[in-house]
């Protein structure tokens, strides 16, 4: 049985926040019956776009993760919700909306916090894919039809054909440790949930300091070689995908004609060091 998933690549997405908006576009005063009622025009997000900022000056990033609802295979809103949600087939998990009524419960019972409760109409609500256009033949949903970048796409594929996607592209769940199945994936999700080490390498001959391209940079935790970089011609290295709070790394810096250096590093969040020169 082949099943919808999302995939969403966190190095492509910009912030437009089009997703949400093409999400407001579509719900907000529109009921698609049965499968929602109209969206609120304010509060309810059924597309967040998070934002993480890393680094300190000169080496700095940013991150934007969209996050939704999972459409988890073991779903805890399914099983907390004794009727009121439901896991179809096809991998979407739908609230009804008539059975809905009343049961703001249902909100808690998601650990990614993204069933929302409409005070108005005293139901709780969140992202349904866009069940009612792929319904109709959609191929994607508003979301994805939306996104400039390509950082969003659906899947639609069984669970071997899922799995080899996830070891080819390096897909990974948010929350692992939640332990729900979700079916939505990340790619390059470090961008976002891990931190880096980063900096520039100069050398100094004869009075004028300049960029040291090629550079060998080594990062060591203890004995254990983590990595190893190159420095581009503007003397830049960068090691990304590290474990914040990971505690202390050493860098080992390696140039023809000059003494090797080592530099301590304590990696709380992500690091700019700054330009480190040589000689």
């Amino acid at each position: 049985m082949k099943k919808w998933n999302v995939v969403i690549d966190v190095a492509k997405c910009e912030g437009c926040n089009n997703c949400f908006l093409s999400c407001k576009d579509e719900f907000v005063d529109n009921d698609f019956p049965p499968y929602s009622v109209a969206q609120p025009r304010h509060g309810h997000r059924w597309v967040n776009v998070l934002e993480k900022e890393r680094g300190q000056f000169p080496k700095v990033d940013v991150a934007n993760l969209p996050v939704q609802c999972m459409h988890c295979d073991d779903a805890p809103c399914v099983a907390a919700g004794k009727g009121v949600v439901s896991k179809r087939s096809d991998g979407i998990v739908l609230i009804d909306p008539a059975k809905a009524r009343g049961r703001q419960e249902v909100v808690k019972t998601c650990p990614y916090g993204v069933i929302y409760w409409n005070e108005e109409k005293k139901v709780a609500q969140k992202c349904t894919l866009c069940a009612h256009l792929l319904a109709e033949g959609w191929k994607v949903p508003r979301c994805v039809q939306a996104c400039p970048t390509g950082a969003r796409r659906v899947v639609k594929a069984d669970d071997a054909g899922m799995e080899q996607m996830i070891r080819q592209d390096g897909l990974e769940v948010l929350h692992p440790e939640y332990k729900t199945q979700p079916r939505v994936y990340y790619k390059n999700l470090s961008r976002y949930s891990r931190c880096f080490i980063a900096g520039d390498v100069a050398h100094r001959k004869n009075g004028v300091v300049d960029c040291a391209e090629g550079v060998q940079v080594t990062l060591f935790k203890g004995a254990q070689k983590i990595a190893e970089k190159v420095t581009d011609n503007y003397g830049d290295f960068k090691f990304d995908g590290l474990e914040e709070q990971s505690g202390s790394y050493t860098l080992e810096i390696a140039f023809a004609g000059f003494p090797k250096r080592t530099i301590e590093v304590e990696v709380i969040t992500s690091r700019s060091l700054g330009t480190i020169e040589l000689g």
